[in-house]
């Protein structure tokens, strides 16, 4: 039985990781970390756990729960995690971190875009990606894993089989993304209350968006090639969801043949990607609550473009599913175990 502590409990993300924790067999929660509800019931402050979550909210103190955890979940601002993981913790137990504090290899590209100072920089370069479809066998060694963001997950899984396979030109990639606004997170905010988003979509971080270089990062390594693109993210009045529309000019030569079957030799074994059918659109509403991200693709041959098309749920494989996934293989389990969530509908 893997023992868990969760640091962030009580946000968007720690909540779906107590969710689906509480459906897996191989795993018990033995901490619930919350700077903001020390000592209260988890249960009264999220109401779903009524009757199955009896413990009260502790304290973060990473080095406490380091002692009675195998594994320690940090579901928390960017600057956090980096600010307090030690060797000594990391000789403990492992981290699965699901900020952006390890995800970038170059910590001048990190200060550059997230404006804060990285304190732990002696962790980078040994900390792996958890993409799980890409970095599958780095991820089953790794002590400190960088969960992926959300945004960058359906980005990523969306592009990367034309880019591995060098059938787009990477110079002409615009990728526009959509999101619900749990992405935004649990913390009051004008700009995420009710009548400030119902009824509205805007565009927001326009040029500026700090998940823009983790997807330049990535698909540079696919591609071999260092890639520069636009990324435009909007926020859309609803609880969860990414769908992320792409862009780029296709090879000379390059046919829809090729195409898909990039996404087979990417996909075909991979549980958590769907590839639709020919003509089908991804939409949020038939992955919502799942871990599946799906994927599709259309070749405008008019314009010699292909569309790019991808799917998931924010909170699900865009954060806690995907840290599961990557927690199963960091301790020799079953990929899928605790995730065999079929989407919501309605």
């Amino acid at each position: 039985m893997i023992k868990v502590g969760i640091i962030g409990a009580t946000g968007y993300a720690g909540n779906e990781l107590v969710r689906i924790l509480k459906g897996h067999k191989e795993a018990e929660i033995v901490h619930y970390g919350s700077r903001s509800y020390v000592g209260q019931r988890y249960a009264d402050v999220f109401r779903n756990c009524t009757e199955i979550v009896p413990e009260e909210c502790g304290d973060d103190n990473i080095e406490e729960i380091a002692d009675k955890a195998d594994v320690i979940f940090t579901a928390t601002p960017q600057g956090y995690c980096a600010g307090i993981v030690t060797e000594e913790v990391l000789k403990k137990c492992r981290i699965i971190d699901l900020s952006a504090d390890f995800r970038l290899k170059d910590v001048s590209v990190y200060e550059k875009w997230y404006k804060i100072e990285h304190k732990s920089p002696q962790f980078i370069k040994e900390a792996v990606y958890g993409l799980c479809e890409i970095n599958r066998e780095d991820i089953k060694k790794t002590r400190l894993l960088a969960n992926p963001g959300c945004y960058t997950t359906c980005s990523i899984l969306t592009v990367y089989p034309l880019a591995k396979a060098g059938l787009i030109d990477l110079s002409t990639l615009i990728i526009d993304a959509k999101s619900g606004t749990s992405g935004a997170g649990r913390s009051a905010k004008t700009d995420n209350l009710f009548c400030e988003v119902n009824e509205n979509i805007k565009a927001y971080g326009v040029a500026t968006h700090r998940h823009t270089p983790e997807i330049e990062e990535q698909l540079s390594y696919a591609s071999g090639e260092q890639v520069m693109l636009n990324f435009t993210p909007h926020l859309v009045p609803m609880n969860r969801g990414i769908l992320v529309t792409a862009y780029a000019n296709v090879k000379k030569g390059v046919t829809e043949d090729m195409i898909r079957k990039a996404y087979a030799d990417c996909y075909q074994n991979e549980k958590f990607v769907r590839v639709l059918n020919k003509g089908i659109c991804p939409e949020t509403r038939w992955v919502e609550g799942s871990n599946y991200t799906d994927v599709n693709f259309v070749l405008d041959e008019r314009t010699g473009r292909v569309i790019m098309m991808g799917a998931l749920d924010n909170i699900v494989k865009g954060a806690a599913g995907q840290a599961v996934q990557n927690m199963n293989l960091m301790f020799g389990l079953p990929e899928d175990m605790g995730l065999d969530l079929v989407p919501m509908f309605p």
